[in-house]
């Protein structure tokens, strides 16, 4: 049992390593590669009477940990200066008006076509209005310097502002009061302790030695986060402050009572390091995360008629109100950014939490996958595409580069004599 199980976990990693090798040579999504393999995967094994057992249990715990990792080693690439104040702004706007805006659509869509109650729509209109940082950050790589840090919060934020509203509408059981008191006074509390845990990881990074190093640091963000969690608060925000003041050591120069935990003179280096180490554990998790994921699907709810029409709404709403939300931001890049709105890992957890709170039987779970695979090969199909243009006006520039060369050159005489 052992020994099988160790085959079945490197043999996932390193099929997840191939996939994400094709997926980057021919430009397709490796989320969507991943889950359609997991799927797969689960025919075959159906077919030769294998299963794999308690996947179901599995999936949110991995979930939950790539999701911590993926905040966190967005958050350590951002460099937070007054230059950029302006993008995080229209960032934070983007990502709350977004949210809002296909939470309110969502929730109608829901409760006039499902017949779920006002508090039930809203439930599961959370997870669909969130977007993505599992595949958005990921997908941001091509993008220039800007955009990527405006996706980096946009996505992060989104993430934050979408399990503080989840997790305070799961608590107040539909009561306004209730939901008020729990969003805007646990985000308030979330803020002022992710800022002390934050000082403190800050410290740890600057002392740390010896051949163990960054596991404890780890240990310490995920211990962070299931306090937060535990005491109904938004452990994002623990995992976004800690990554940007990591980050970010000016962040604490001007603060006297600090000043004896200022940056050692290898402190860049261990950084560096410790999100080397970061993307590796990240990529790791979230390639099980999608595997099982997709193992763990039914096939048969993809092919729900209902399913189908509920993924084409929100799909289509989604990239629509992201267009105008853009432009109405005046956003750089609105363009290429208008497709990065994917739902992934986020989006799949909040709604197996809802899923599991009562209430969501009769919803289509075919939609919920869906969803996240048409958005996905959406994110990947408009990259492949401006990388096309890109080459095009590239090509474009050379050749006209070269034009004038060509025009200035004297013509040969019609005898095919030599010019003189």
């Amino acid at each position: 049992m052992t020994n099988a199980a160790i085959l079945v976990a490197s043999s996932l990693l390193l099929g997840a390593y191939l996939l994400d090798i094709v997926g980057r040579r021919f430009k397709l999504p490796s989320v969507v590669l991943l889950i359609v393999s997991g799927m797969i995967a689960r025919q075959v094994l159906d077919r030769l009477g294998l299963h794999l057992g308690h996947v179901g249990a599995v999936v949110p715990i991995i979930g939950t940990l790539g999701l911590i990792l993926i905040v966190f080693e967005g958050a350590l690439d951002l460099e937070v200066s007054r230059e950029r104040l302006a993008v995080i702004a229209r960032a934070v706007l983007s990502s709350i008006g977004g949210f809002v805006a296909c939470t309110i659509a969502f929730a109608a869509l829901f409760h006039w076509t499902l017949g779920f109650t006002p508090y039930l729509a809203a439930l599961a209109a959370v997870p669909f209005a969130v977007i993505s940082s599992a595949v958005a950050i990921p997908s941001a790589t091509g993008l220039p310097a800007q955009a990527r840090e405006f996706v980096i919060y946009e996505s992060s934020f989104a993430d934050i502002v979408g399990v503080l509203v989840f997790t305070a509408l799961l608590s107040s059981q539909g009561d306004p009061a209730a939901f008020a008191r729990d969003l805007f006074g646990g985000g308030a509390i979330s803020v002022v302790v992710a800022l002390a845990a934050s000082v403190a990881l800050y410290a740890l990074v600057n002392k740390v030695d010896g051949h163990v190093r960054f596991l404890p640091l780890i240990a310490g963000l995920f211990c962070l986060y299931a306090i937060g969690k535990a005491l109904h608060l938004s452990p994002l925000v623990f995992v976004l402050v800690a990554g940007l003041v990591i980050a970010n050591p000016h962040l604490l120069d001007r603060w006297a009572p600090l000043e004896a935990m200022r940056a050692a003179n290898d402190y860049e280096r261990t950084v560096a390091e410790f999100k080397s180490l970061v993307a590796e554990l990240t990529f790791a998790t979230k390639s099980f995360f999608f595997l099982l994921l997709g193992y763990w699907t039914e096939v048969g709810l993809l092919a729900v008629p209902v399913a189908w029409a509920v993924a084409a709404a929100c799909t289509g709403f989604v990239f629509a109100s992201r267009r105008a939300l853009l432009a109405a931001l005046r956003v750089e890049h609105a363009a290429a950014l208008t497709w990065i709105a994917p739902r992934g890992l986020i989006t799949v957890l909040l709604f197996l939490a809802a899923a599991e709170a009562g209430g969501l039987e009769g919803f289509p779970f075919g939609a919920l996958m869906l969803t996240v695979l048409a958005t996905s090969t959406l994110v990947a199909l408009a990259h492949h595409g401006q990388d096309d243009r890109r080459e095009a006006l590239a090509a474009s520039a050379i050749d006209s580069a070269h034009a004038p060369l060509a025009s200035h050159a004297v013509p040969a005489p019609p005898d095919g004599r030599p010019a003189a």
